[in-house]
């Protein structure tokens, strides 16, 4: 009964962080237009999270085995918290950026050691806990677009931060009782080489910022001098992993084809799906002019098909295999992405005009499909690389993720801060996430197929 009651605290970790991450992305036009900020800076709010994830991730894995997993789980909770109070309180866009990452700190942890902790729940069981595992994530999406909806436009934004502090002090006081303090394993972390990771990403992101400022301010030199320092910061990466004893990613591993393929196709499904899915509030908002409420329930159908899906997939996936899964899911929110860039408006049937609400809610329902079809097949083929280590290998395969999704991010939001018509940025980016996503297919046939 111990191990369901843990599985239950965990999978509350993950909900209470998909709530807060779907419920900024709704809030999100209103916070942009309370510190009357351009759309590039007001990016970073969502991109902050992204990018400390990017560090955090893989070092969340590795701590766990070198602190024990209890602890780590515990600390990363009580960072959220912290992080969480201070975003409520932030009294400017730059304070705001800050606190935000301070909870990326705890949000990026909750993934790898939640991984974990349910492997060693249940060994016998493993491809099916960790595939439910991603079916708990989706109802997080299913409530933090509502509740955030409904509390931006009672009481503003800041009730979003304030609304996650109790639930992360009840699920902090669940994890101190249940959880065991797990085994610990000699070891130390490589702070040096995801600060290098880190600043590589970082450095890119904010050049890619600059070139939208450089497209109304002509100068380039900054945006030239920050991508150097990505490439520099990235070498020096590379050549730190090499020498470390206790290296962040285990470069010879890539010299394997499958974990090379596993983790490409990881960077680009971040970049195609994960990113690119935060702006469809202000999508709703912004091109179909829907209230701040609206935009928040039009995610409800993606995130309804996506636990649905990852339900069917996650208890046939030992028959199934991973590579079918994989392939159907990949290819139908590739469609999915086509769909919304074609915005279908007015659409008509049979003679009659669809509510234009319903056809996006449509769309997103078919979106959310493909994720939760796709999902349990991924996550569990790159576990079986390393299925000693799957806080670890969990946790590169989200570092990985994230920097797709940091990018696509960043990419996003410069296009539509400098398109004048703000459907033809939204088709721009849908289109070529669109195909972004395509381009992830290759890289499924040279993962594992099975258990």
């Amino acid at each position: 009964m111990t191990r369901y009651l843990i599985f239950a605290v965990v999978g509350a970790a993950l909900v209470l962080v998909s709530i807060s991450g779907t419920s900024v992305a709704v809030a999100f036009p209103d916070i942009t237009s309370t510190f009357d900020t351009n759309i590039i800076m007001a990016g970073w709010i969502l991109s902050i999270s992204q990018l400390v994830s990017v560090a955090v991730m893989p070092l969340a894995g590795k701590a766990g085995e070198v602190f024990g997993r209890k602890r780590t789980f515990l600390a990363s909770v009580f960072l959220f918290a912290v992080g969480s109070l201070l975003c409520a309180m932030a009294p400017n866009i730059v304070l705001l950026i800050l606190f935000r990452f301070i909870q990326a700190l705890g949000t990026g942890s909750f993934l790898p050691l939640a991984t974990g902790i349910v492997a060693d729940e249940f060994p016998r069981a493993r491809q099916q806990a960790i595939g439910f595992l991603s079916s708990i994530f989706p109802i997080g999406q299913i409530i933090g677009p509502n509740i955030g909806g409904w509390l931006t436009a009672s009481f503003g934004w800041r009730a979003i931060f304030w609304f996650n502090i109790p639930l992360a002090i009840l699920t902090f006081i669940a994890a101190a009782f249940l959880l065991s303090p797990g085994e610990r394993k000699k070891g130390y972390l490589d702070l040096v080489g995801a600060g290098l990771f880190t600043g590589a990403i970082f450095a890119f992101i904010t050049a890619i910022s600059e070139i939208g400022n450089s497209l109304v301010t002509p100068s380039w030199v900054i945006p030239a001098l920050l991508l150097a320092a990505a490439a520099a910061f990235l070498v020096f990466f590379i050549r730190r992993e090499g020498r470390s004893q206790e290296p962040i990613i285990d470069l010879q591993l890539f010299k394997q084809r499958p974990f090379l393929a596993a983790n490409t196709y990881n960077l680009l499904y971040g970049a195609g799906i994960l990113g690119t899915m935060s702006f469809v509030p202000l999508y709703a908002v912004s091109v179909y002019h829907m209230s701040t409420l609206a935009s928040g329930v039009i995610l409800t159908p993606r995130s309804i098909g996506m636990v649905a899906a990852s339900i069917v997939t996650s208890t046939f996936l030992p028959r199934w295999g991973y590579r079918w899964p994989m392939l159907v899911g990949t290819t139908t929110m590739a469609l999915s992405l086509v769909l919304l860039g074609l915005e279908p408006a007015g659409l008509i049937i049979a003679g009659t005009e669809l509510n234009s609400s319903l056809v996006l809610g449509g769309i997103l329902l078919l979106s959310g499909i493909g994720m939760g079809v796709a999902a349990p097949a991924a996550n569990n083929a790159c576990i079986e690389l390393m299925p000693h280590r799957v806080s670890t290998i969990t946790g590169v395969r989200g570092m990985f993720r994230q920097s797709g999704g940091t990018i696509s991010i960043a990419v996003t939001t410069l296009l539509l801060n400098n398109m004048a018509d703000m459907s033809r940025g939204f088709a721009a980016v849908f289109f070529g996430m669109a195909a972004v996503t395509v381009l992830t297919i290759p890289f499924v046939f040279l993962m594992p197929k099975a258990p």
